[in-house]
């Protein structure tokens, strides 16, 4: 069996759709033919811990773990009670003392906290590389610093390197968050441009994400292998007919993902039109949104917050739901929330509030999985949510079209693919 690499900063106990993308490719590479070895950092610092994700970790994996140290465990000290690590960057109110903290992060750690564990990790993979008989890897990001570990391991000791972005680089929604200088920019397009030009192979998690990067790498192709749900989840869980007409969003809510348009039409519609409609968010929701919430007699009644649940329990969830709710970042029709593929498999309706031009709009246009509005036409939501209650009433069941390309066991199987054609 040949062996990969692969080095993620992302692994269990971490919780979200980052840490699943590997861990799920990990879970089916055996099945074609690569015996995968993972390496990550033993002391990581991440909001968020699901251990319902370790059972996925397949006995035939060999995770390797050195210590990192990252300057997070400062920012701790400054963080209100509550507040979350990435709201500091993604707040548009910032105050002094978070503009001076974002200077710090953008212009001193380039290109991110991470890359203090770049430069021990290439003498430890160095070793491990050989006594292993490894001579393929794979680099995940963000963080990029990640990308810079397999540059300088394709420099040091020429082995064959894949190079996936989840989430863009210097196109980021948050790269313009940072107050970088000047010389700060060209050194992280000069690392960007150095990984794409360099690795064998890169990936991307979305087609516009795809064309930025080929771009970015003068021209070079870019393969598209999206994130993906897991068949063996699904069948797993139990079929649940809803008795109640719940909108539920399932994941992080925050100022790149705005709800309240939607919400707005929500109110309208139980105090106008007198609709019984409840919605539910499941997950990390920032203050602005529970603020917004509890100042409004009508929200606060009918919209729950729920604290983020484990993975293995967010099947019952989907399937309880009457629809499921889908608001991708403002102004990146690349980003594809991981929870979409979810959406998809559990057969229940989707209500995207999000551009129609958006990669996510596409692939629920392709499945005819549910309708697509624009956050500023309140009449178009109004329609959507009228359709999906006189649906649900209805009792109708839904036959989404091809999403089987979008199994977890498909995807890695054209990972496969790309591996063996290095």
């Amino acid at each position: 069996m040949k062996k990969v690499l692969i080095i993620t900063y992302y692994w269990p106990p971490s919780g979200g759709s980052g840490v699943q993308r590997w861990l799920k490719f990990t879970k089916y590479l055996p099945d074609f033919g690569w015996k995968p070895f993972v390496y990550t950092p033993e002391n990581p610092s991440f909001e968020v811990k699901d251990y319902s994700l370790e059972k996925d970790i397949s006995p035939e994996i060999e995770v390797i773990k050195l210590p990192i140290w990252e300057p997070y465990k400062f920012i701790q000290r400054f963080k209100g009670k509550g507040s979350q690590q990435s709201d500091i960057v993604k707040s548009s109110n910032k105050g002094l003392l978070s503009k001076i903290m974002l200077w710090l992060r953008g212009n001193l750690f380039i290109p991110d906290p991470r890359c203090f564990w770049i430069k021990p990790s290439v003498k430890r993979l160095s070793t491990i590389l050989a006594s292993k008989g490894i001579d393929t890897i794979i680099t995940t990001g963000p963080p990029h610093s990640i990308h810079l570990i397999g540059l300088k391991l394709k420099q040091k000791l020429n082995v064959k390197w894949i190079a996936d972005f989840r989430d863009p680089w210097t196109t980021w929604v948050l790269y313009e968050s940072f107050y970088l200088t000047g010389v700060v920019r060209r050194i992280h397009r000069k690392m960007e441009k150095e990984v794409l030009t360099h690795a064998d192979s890169v990936l991307a998690a979305s087609w516009h994400y795809a064309k930025e990067l080929s771009e970015l790498g003068g021209g070079r192709d870019v393969e598209v292998i999206t994130n993906g749900f897991d068949d063996d989840e699904f069948n797993a869980s139990a079929e649940i007919n809803p008795k109640e007409f719940v909108i539920r969003h399932v994941g992080v809510v925050d100022e790149l993902r705005d709800p309240t348009p939607f919400l707005n039409v929500v109110k309208s519609l139980i105090v106008e039109e007198d609709y019984n409609i409840n919605v539910e968010f499941v997950g990390n929701v920032n203050q602005a949104l529970r603020s917004y919430i509890a100042s409004d007699m009508i929200l606060n009644e009918r919209v729950l917050l729920k604290p983020y649940v484990s993975h293995d329990q967010v099947f019952e969830i989907y399937r309880s739901s009457a629809a499921l709710l889908l608001v991708p970042f403002k102004n990146m029709p690349g980003n594809i929330p991981g929870k979409l593929f979810e959406y998809l498999a559990s057969g229940r309706p989707i209500l995207a509030i999000g551009p129609k031009d958006s990669d996510s709009s596409l692939i629920i246009e392709q499945a005819k999985a549910g309708l697509i509005c624009e956050p500023d036409n309140a009449e178009a939501m109004k329609e959507a949510i009228r359709h999906l209650y006189l649906e649900f009433k209805a009792g109708q069941k839904h036959d989404f079209k091809g999403i089987q390309k979008f199994s977890r066991r498909k995807l890695t199987e054209k990972l496969a693919n790309i591996l063996n054609n290095l």
